[in-house]
């Protein structure tokens, strides 16, 4: 609180840039679909990257972008870039940048720095040198915890600083974000092996689901691909009440994030189109997604139910087909597991008989499992979850018997 309040007092001291050269960092596989986000925003995206795709954008679509993407960790600034083959190049460089343009007095800043193929290669040793550029400014300067990829420790209101050294050339970006995209707000409650809410969108937009049309999810965990469903079926933005880096930078805007908080409010839906169906044999696990429905205010927009996918039904026949978009159990020596095996031969059998001409998304972490389901799947991403690589198959129900 204490930050924020002196960010408020240099708030209309440094005007910000007209355009921003920004980056939306994803997990890997989900750089095309921030593209796809991106793009619909109005922000002509470049081509995606590994780890994310780089856009430009002014003031408004910066903070757009961190208001509406889905399926982005977080959106960083680049601040410079130049080369660095020794410390002296990397002291000189980083001393002449304008720090106070982006960082408060006082406030901590935490430092990650990441070497590759570079003549500076010990990452500690260019924070500290990077550290001394900020000695004016700050005396709060550490490195930070956090990895992508893993949940996050509380770094407070520090500002994240990347530093990244690839072939002798360091790119300098200010996170804008703050606590990582998938921090909705509402997944207080967990099941075991939660599903990520950036994930849990991804799998959504890469199975190609009409939110005008029906979704079931027979194993839903703590809810969060239904949740995502309803927010996306609602034109809920998942950013659109959560605090950013950015607002406590010296040139942050409020007017202009009133403005896009209030344009997005503006898109919202009273109610989903079609029914969203959750179901899963663990009551806590019922439990816990209720809890998240109600925190993310799309509590009415699910059926939740517990029960086992043998039981998983389609929705009243009056309605048109949708998609089946899961994450089921999953382990990592299949040959070792014949109830998993068994699990998702059943599942499949569900499918068929009940769900024939509907869309198909399982995420899972072994094509031998989704082999099981005896349908016609394209491999459509490669991902991980929770350390695991993982990949999601799609394709249409096909209600004949398997061969």
């Amino acid at each position: 609180m204490e930050a924020r309040a002196r960010a408020r007092r240099y708030t209309s001291r440094v005007p910000p840039p007209r355009h921003y050269s920004a980056f939306a960092v994803t997990a890997p596989g989900l750089a095309p679909l921030a593209a796809r986000e991106l793009q619909a925003l109005g922000l002509a995206p470049n081509d995606p990257e590994a780890g994310g795709v780089a856009f430009s954008a002014d003031v408004q679509g910066l903070y757009a972008a961190n208001v509406h993407l889905r399926t982005a960790s977080r959106v960083l600034v680049r601040v410079d870039e130049f080369r660095a083959s020794n410390f002296n190049e990397l002291e000189k460089r980083t001393a002449r940048l304008p720090w106070s343009d982006w960082i408060a007095p006082g406030r901590a800043v935490g430092l990650r720095v990441t070497c590759r193929k570079s003549r500076l290669y010990h990452s500690d040793a260019v924070a500290e040198r990077v550290s001394k550029a900020l000695a004016g400014l700050t005396d709060r300067v550490g490195l930070a915890k956090e990895k992508e990829g893993d949940e996050p420790n509380d770094e407070g209101d520090a500002q994240l600083v990347v530093v990244r050294l690839l072939n002798d050339r360091c790119t300098i970006s200010l996170d804008s974000s703050g606590a990582l995209l998938h921090q909705r707000g509402y997944r207080l409650a967990v099941a075991k092996a939660p599903l990520r809410e950036t994930l849990g969108a991804a799998l959504l937009l890469a199975t190609g689901w009409d939110p005008a049309t029906p979704l079931v999810d027979p194993f839903c965990g703590s809810g969060t691909i239904t949740i995502e469903a309803a927010m996306l079926a609602r034109r809920i933005a998942p950013g659109g009440n959560r605090h950013f880096a950015f607002e406590l930078w010296p040139g942050f805007n409020a007017t202009t994030l009133t403005l896009v908080r209030r344009e997005a409010a503006v898109q919202e839906l009273p109610a989903a189109h079609a029914p969203i169906l959750a179901s899963d044999r663990d009551a806590g696990a019922i439990e816990a997604a209720v809890a998240n429905a109600q925190r993310a205010g799309v509590a009415g927009d699910i059926t939740f139910t517990q029960a086992t996918v043998s039981a998983a039904l389609p929705p009243a026949a009056a309605h048109a087909v949708g998609a089946v978009v899961t994450n089921p159990p999953y382990g990592l020596r299949v040959s070792a597991s014949g109830e998993l095996r068994d699990l998702f031969a059943r599942f499949g059998t569900v499918l068929r008989e009940r769900f024939p001409g509907w869309r198909v998304g399982v995420l899972a972490a072994d094509r031998q499992l989704v082999g099981q389901l005896k349908l016609s799947l394209t491999p459509t991403l490669s991902t991980s979850n929770g350390g695991i690589p993982v990949g999601l198959s799609v394709g249409i129900v096909d209600g004949s018997s398997p061969t």
